[in-house]
Formats: C-alpha cells, sequence, structure tokens
C-alpha cells in the first residue's frame, strides 16, 4: 500500500477504540491487569517491514507480527491475487472426495520443494493445527503398523510447539505454563533443550552435545523403545529464546531415531519459507531428513491463515495400504482453503522472483555481525542470531548469568524504550526476540541494532539508580 498520510489516520478515534478493545477483545496471552490499565498499541496500517498506529506513529517490526510478515506488508500483487480468487472460488468443502484446483497445485509445489520423500500434504488452519494433525497422523500410523503401543512423545523444555491444549501440552515453556490451565501429560515427556548458554556448569561444547545425545537415549530406554513414537523438535527454537543447538546435534538425534524406529517431526513453523535463508532448513541447514515437517507463517506471509503438515511416501504407504478401508477421520473446516492456498502460492512466486532466500543471506549475516556488537553491553548476558532469528538474553551478572527477578520485567523494560523510539521488539521474560521481515536493509538492521544499544544502556542506567543493578 501507499504510506498513510495525515487523512487516513484522523478518522480513528483512538479513546473509542481502547475503550472497545478493553471491554470486549480477549487477546490472545491476555494480561489482564495490564491490559485493564494500559490498553493495547492499536495497530492500523501497514508497509513493508514498517507498521502504523492509530495515531500515525511508524515502527519498525523487528518482530516480523509473530516470525510471519516474511515478505513485508502491503503488496498490491497479493491483495489483488486473493481478490481474484475470491471472485472465481472463495471456499470449497475440503473432505473426503472435494478438492480444489489451487490446494492441489500448493500440495504439489510443497512436495517440491520439501526435503527428500516428503511428498504428501495436509492442509491446516495454522501452526498449532498443523502440530495437532502430525501427532493425530503418528498415532494412526502406528495403529495403522500394528503397534499401538507405541504412542509416547518426546520433545524438549522450554519447547513452543502451538497453543491447542494438546500442542502447549508437547511444548514445555516455562512462561506458558500456569495454574489455571490443566496440561496433558499421559505419553508426553520432555528432555533437555540444547541451550548451549545454560549448560551445566563445567562442561565444553562437545560434552554438552553428549550429555544431550545421551540423555535422549536414557530417556528412549526409561520409557521403552518399542514404546517411543516420535520426536518433535523445533531446528531453532523459536518462542524458547531462538535456542541454536550445538553443531551437529540435531543430526546426532536423528540418528538416534533412525536406530529405534522413531520418527523425526521437524516443526519448521519459524524455521521454514525463508527465515533461515532456505526453503525448509532440517535437510537444508541441519543435515536432517525428517519424517514430517509441520509450517505455517511464512507460508502465506501472514496474508492469510494457513498451515501445513508435510510427512513421508513410507508413512502414507502405511496408511493409504490398498484393500483396509481405512478412513482419516480428522479435517477441518478451512483445510485447503482456495484463498488462503492462492496467497501461499503467490507469497512463493515472489519469494522465487525476488530472490529473497539469497537475500536473506546477505542481510542475515549482516544481522548476525551487528547484533554481536551488543554483547559488550551491561545486561547483556548473550546475543543468539541466526540469519533472520534472533535474541539478546538479559542478566542481572554477566558472571553467574543470573536472572533478574520476574518483577524487574527486564524485557519488557527495553522493549517500552523501543516501541517508543519507533522500534518494535517482542519481549519474553528476560529476553528480546526478532524475526523480521525477509525484505529488511543492511539500513534497517543499523536501526534496529542502534536502537537497542540505546535501549539498553538507559535501562542499565535506570536499573543502577534504583539499585537494581550494580554492572556486574
Amino acid at each position: 500500500m501507499a504510506i498513510p498520510t495525515d487523512d487516513f489516520f484522523a478518522h480513528f478515534d483512538q479513546a473509542k477504540l481502547v475503550k472497545a478493545d478493553k471491554a470486549h477483545h480477549m487477546h490472545g496471552y491476555h494480561v489482564f491487569d495490564e491490559h485493564a490499565e494500559q490498553g493495547a498499541l492499536n495497530i492500523v496500517a501497514g508497509d513493508g517491514a514498517y507498521i502504523y498506529d492509530t495515531e500515525g506513529n511508524r515502527f519498525l517490526d523487528a518482530v516480523g507480527g509473530m516470525w510471519c510478515t516474511n515478505i513485508g506488508l502491503g503488496r498490491e500483487e497479493m491483495a489483488l491475487a486473493i481478490a481474484d480468487q475470491v471472485r472465481q472460488l472463495a471456499y470449497s468443502n475440503p473432505f473426503s472426495d472435494m478438492s480444489n484446483a489451487v490446494a492441489i497445485e500448493l500440495c504439489e509445489k510443497l512436495a517440491s520443494l520439501a526435503p527428500g520423500d516428503l511428498d504428501h500434504v495436509f492442509l491446516t488452519t495454522g501452526g498449532s493445527t498443523a502440530v495437532d494433525t502430525a501427532y493425530r497422523l503418528i498415532q494412526y500410523y502406528q495403529n495403522c503398523r500394528g503397534k499401538p503401543e507405541k504412542k509416547h512423545i518426546i520433545a524438549r523444555y522450554n519447547a513452543y510447539h502451538g497453543s491447542t491444549c494438546l500442542t502447549m501440552s508437547i511444548g514445555n515453556k516455562a512462561a506458558d505454563r500456569v495454574p489455571e490451565f490443566d496440561y496433558a501429560h499421559e505419553r508426553i515427556h520432555h528432555i533437555s533443550n540444547p541451550n548451549a548458554y545454560r549448560a551445566p556448569e563445567g562442561m565444553n561444547a562437545a560434552q554438552f552435545l553428549e550429555f544431550l545425545v545421551q540423555e535422549f537415549e536414557d530417556k528412549i530406554h526409561s520409557i521403552g523403545a518399542d514404546k517411543v513414537a516420535a520426536f518433535f523438535a523445533e531446528p531453532i527454537m523459536g518462542s524458547g529464546g531462538v535456542i541454536i543447538p550445538p553443531e551437529g546435534y540435531l543430526r546426532r538425534m536423528w540418528e538416534v531415531c533412525q536406530a529405534h524406529d522413531i520418527l523425526f517431526v521437524a516443526d519448521e513453523v519459524v524455521t521454514s519459507f525463508g527465515r533461515l535463508g532456505t526453503w525448509f532448513a532440517s535437510d537444508a541447514v541441519f543435515g536432517v531428513q525428517p519424517d514430517i515437517i509441520t509450517t505455517a507463517k511464512g507460508l502465506t506471509s501472514a496474508y492469510l491463515p494457513l498451515g501445513a503438515c508435510i510427512f513421508s511416501s513410507r508413512i502414507w504407504k502405511v496408511i493409504a495400504e490398498p484393500g483396509k478401508g481405512r478412513c482419516f477421520t480428522h479435517g477441518f473446516t478451512y483445510s485447503g482453503h482456495p484463498v488462503c492456498c492462492t496467497a501461499a502460492l503467490k507469497n512463493i512466486e515472489i519469494i522465487e522472483r525476488e530472490q529473497l532466500l539469497a537475500h536473506v543471506g546477505d542481510v542475515g549475516s549482516y544481522l548476525e555481525q551487528r547484533l554481536a556488537t551488543l554483547r559488550d553491553l551491561p545486561l547483556v548476558g548473550d546475543v543468539r542470531c541466526v540469519k533472520l532469528m534472533a535474541c539478546v538474553e538479559f542478566v542481572a551478572n554477566k558472571q553467574s548469568k543470573a536472572l533478574f527477578p520476574d518483577e524487574v520485567n527486564i524485557g519488557e523494560r527495553i522493549h517500552v524504550r523501543a516501541q517508543a523510539k519507533g522500534l518494535l521488539v517482542r519481549p519474553i521474560m528476560h529476553l528480546n526476540v526478532m524475526s523480521p521481515p525477509l525484505i529488511i536493509t543492511h539500513a534497517q538492521v543499523d536501526e534496529i541494532v542502534e536502537t537497542l544499544r540505546e535501549c539498553i544502556l538507559e535501562a542499565a542506567e535506570e536499573l543502577t539508580t534504583n539499585g537494581l543493578y550494580d554492572g556486574a
């Protein structure tokens, strides 16, 4: 879209919107007391890597929406493609013996982009439903192959795999586990996440890797290899703090899975469609051939909601065995929605035509280099960045790596300062997480890093003045 003018913003009644939002709109991850007091940042326009609130304030969105506005906002050709599809076919029943041409074309395209023999696709409504679908597919597969006891799942602590009851249970992110919700525990197990910064004291990188692999082996043996169905892993853990695994970790974990007939599920809801400069990260970046990949977010660059569970021909051959009369009784009203599929196809076309994967290789390396310059600042314990996935971890003491008390809310303190300067980063407790659009420029990377530097120094000064930080 064109950059909004003053006339555009004039017709928004900010006070009325804030009042209505507080009265009627329950947000995801709604913080009740905070929202009742402060309200929300109400966004009304977007252009490229920037978004605008009702008062015309512009923000460089270094969060990329929620890891998802990959090609940038306001693309006219996306709007036209979506509108044309609405006119042609706005909806088609996706169940049983009905399909639609656009969904078929998208599934064929995804099969061509996915690694190895991942050539079957179940389209969903987003990442959570893609992971939920993967879980159900695994149960179905094990029953079809005559292994009804092989149903246990192993995932990692501090992972995020979605927000349905089941996927939140597979993930085990401490900040997401609140006492007011119940979680599924039966047949779901967790092992350590591969955060080298938080490795046990005294372990070097090689020892930490061996510890992680041995822990996985031990967990399998304690459950019984004949009972473990699958291992779920984000190639790089996103909301858990951009946890970059030690070199060789994913390959070693995959080899353990291979040895014990355990399916490897790569949750690439964040890492696919360009975030790491590749279509999918499992094989291209980490040398792993998954049995199942889940994806969403960058699949449509958030123009419309869509996800996918992509799985191997080996799984298909078992579940679709001729003559069994089976039915996969799982689906969503909006699976394979033709308008959403059109958005995905146009999004993929733009990524290919504009060579955005190569661009991410360049600008992502620049972001890695520039963010690393923040390591020497007060409060900064660790900086983690691979291409366009990044995180700054804040600590009260660099030597001990001790965290600030929760009430200090250090990630939020820095986020608020950045927002006041026109930059959006995502606060998650003691972290600021970033996942900017793939179209970001070197100049915008400089803006992110320079603004963060100012905000970190300001926060350190304030905390020192208030006796909450001693500069250690």
